[in-house]
């Protein structure tokens, strides 16, 4: 007998954790004092971060907006994350990908990237907020109320990345209790399952970005001795190396002149090797050729692995330089943590065991296992966890201020323990000089302008005095999320200027007020439309796969009187579809399905049998073992 879960009126709302991953996002909780990850209709805790911007201004998120990437390339947003807090004129922009930028025309649009979709332009913090939305209301169905939340970011990204998450989240109806770094969660998940003490590297290595953590476990306190990583490198990067070096040509796409469509054929082709390579030594695709035609690619694990092997090196420089800041060896740490997809790579777990010269641990999911700590840290913070439980996290760059000749002053070194505050004493360098410009820069080169520009400000009013007779304190804050603020207060006046730093790269305020008004005003109608464009897409996918079968030599399995029944149920799924009811859509399709069934069960035995036709029992076996070698890596849709 099933048991009903009782709802609680009177009940908080529940705390969510959050992993606003490259690839997927996933959203958990804490129950009877365990965090899990809630799944979908599909029982899928995985949820693409894809993002679709249909006609009529629809959007779609998750498998559905996945599955039209190759549709509409260029109206489809994916990866999104590496674009986050980047500027319009950033190189790792504009790398392999079918979208249309807006190029900037001023300094002031060149601080954010622009994608055209459609008949609109979006930036990076509002794909995120559709993302997080999609996750807000995938709690929200199995909760009925949430609370606040902790959104985890890769431990490297920087002050513009930061703010720009945060803007994300609060454009999508969120109250963000606190940004966590992505290898502290995975780690706060660690420690509390497995009940350990000691020293640990977390090696993270995601779709699109990569961090490395040394940190202590003792008895409840996470303290973070080191952090390092790239914020443009994961399991992205294999996709692309793999369809630029292999499936592209084969493709015969010019580099000069890039078919979109093609382009995102390739890197979903190369996505699904890469998932085929972790069992199987040999994958096979079928690929379509420019100009009309298809062309069969075989790729063996080891030319992969050559191919992937600089990319996967890349993060040792960050491992190596994160020990030498903790000051330990590979010999002191009491083990490894796997933490993003990519690291399900054969290359890149042997790599990691002879970086550190022991088997890393994996018996929890790394795709899990940030959004299971994320939820234990929101349910911490919401009062609700054990208060055994402490996390010291670190700064991941250095934060200064540029002073004469452009060099910087660094005022808090990076692995500077959070929160925390520091501040510098500066004077003027010229006669009667009247106010001070204020740069603010994050990074470890020398030089301002090889660092991260966060923002500029001034002060004024400073009465005409010799030089270095003033005197500016510069003081820096930095909250528990690693963002900052800066106040700057002239001694001998007592002149004071503060600013909460806000990125270069992100929206202002005001733009956030407008969306977040905009959003409130047609809540329920945007969610209405968006069920509707999601079930006319899958609508219209079913049926141009019936009409493609009604049309080749399975008509033949049809038996009397079947054609009749599946074409009236087709003409009814056509009207549904010029409606603007998605249940009745659904009935639609639900009722196609139904009277073809049958067929589809003849047609499915046919093809079996066709595919097996003249070959014995040992290639039979050895063609269903390898089938299932690469189904285990595909989606629904794909194995069908």
């Amino acid at each position: 007998m099933a048991l009903l879960d009782i709802f609680d009126p009177k009940a908080p709302p529940t705390p969510l954790g959050i992993d606003l991953g490259t690839t997927n996002s996933l959203v958990a909780f804490v129950r009877d004092g365990k965090p899990r990850c809630i799944r979908d209709c599909n029982q899928a805790y995985l949820i693409p971060s894809v993002v679709h911007y249909a006609e009529r201004g629809d959007v779609i998120v998750g498998e559905v907006a996945a599955r039209m990437a190759l549709e509409a390339p260029q109206d489809t947003i994916v990866s999104v994350k590496r674009f986050m807090g980047r500027g319009a004129r950033d190189p790792e922009t504009r790398k392999l990908g079918p979208y249309r930028f807006i190029e900037p025309c001023t300094d002031e649009e060149a601080r954010v990237v622009r994608f055209q979709v459609r008949d609109r332009v979006v930036t990076p913090v509002e794909v995120s907020a559709e993302i997080l939305r999609t996750l807000r209301q995938l709690a929200e169905d199995e909760l009925r109320t949430v609370g606040g939340v902790v959104i985890t970011v890769p431990a490297y990204f920087d002050d513009a990345q930061r703010q720009a998450t945060k803007d994300a989240g609060k454009l999508a109806g969120l109250h963000v209790l606190r940004l966590l770094n992505e290898p502290t969660a995975a780690a706060l998940a660690y420690g509390l399952e497995k009940k350990q003490n000691g020293k640990f590297a977390v090696y993270d290595l995601g779709g699109g970005t990569f961090d490395i953590t040394i940190l202590d476990l003792d008895h409840g306190v996470f303290q973070v001795r080191s952090t390092g990583g790239d914020s443009a490198l994961g399991g992205d990067d294999f996709d692309r190396a793999l369809a630029e070096s292999f499936l592209l040509p084969a493709m015969k796409v010019d580099p000069g002149a890039p078919d979109p469509i093609l382009i995102r054929l390739a890197i979903d082709a190369a996505r699904r090797a890469k998932h085929a390579l972790t069992d199987a030594p040999t994958v096979e695709l079928t690929l379509p050729v420019r100009g009309g035609g298809e062309t069969t690619i075989a790729i063996q694990r080891d030319a992969f692995e050559s191919l992937i092997r600089p990319i996967v090196e890349r993060t040792g420089v960050a491992c190596r330089r994160a020990l030498r800041d903790a000051d330990c060896s590979p010999e002191d740490l009491d083990g490894v943590i796997l933490v993003g997809g990519a690291t399900r790579v054969p290359l890149v777990r042997r790599y990691v065991a002879e970086l550190f010269r022991q088997e890393p641990l994996g018996d929890i999911d790394p795709d899990q296992v940030v959004a299971l700590g994320a939820a234990v840290q929101a349910d911490l913070l919401a009062g609700e966890g054990s208060n055994d439980v402490l996390l010291l996290d670190v700064l991941p760059l250095s934060l200064g201020i540029e002073t004469m000749g452009g060099v910087v002053d660094k005022i808090l070194p990076r692995n500077t323990t959070i929160p925390t505050a520091a501040r510098s004493t500066f004077t003027t360098y010229a006669d009667n000089q009247t106010g001070f410009d204020l740069h603010v820069v994050q990074g470890e080169r020398e030089f301002a302008a090889d660092c991260r520009s966060l923002a500029r400000f001034t002060l004024k009013g400073i009465p005409p005095m010799p030089a270095g007779m003033a005197r500016l304190e510069v003081t820096f804050r930095v909250d528990q999320d690693g963002i900052l603020q800066v106040s700057a207060h002239e001694l001998t006046t007592g002149l004071e200027q503060r600013v909460e730093v806000k990125p270069s790269y992100g929206l202002t305020d005001e733009q956030i007020e407008e969306m977040l008004l905009s959003a409130l005003d047609h809540g329920e109608e945007d969610l209405e439309a968006r069920r509707l464009t999601e079930e006319r897409i899958e609508a219209q996918r079913i049926l141009q796969a019936i009409d493609k079968a009604l049309q080749g030599p399975d008509a033949a399995l049809l038996l009397p009187g079947e054609r009749e029944r599946i074409d009236q149920a087709i003409v009814a799924l056509r009207v549904a579809c010029e409606g603007r009811h998605a249940s009745r859509i659904h009935d639609a399709v639900e009722a196609l399905d139904h009277v073809s069934k049958a067929w589809a069960g003849r047609r499915m035995d046919a093809a079996l049998a066709r595919a097996i036709g003249g070959k014995n029992l040992e290639e039979v076996e050895a063609s269903v073992a390898h089938a299932h070698g690469i189904e285990a890596h595909l989606s629904p849709e794909e194995r069908g």
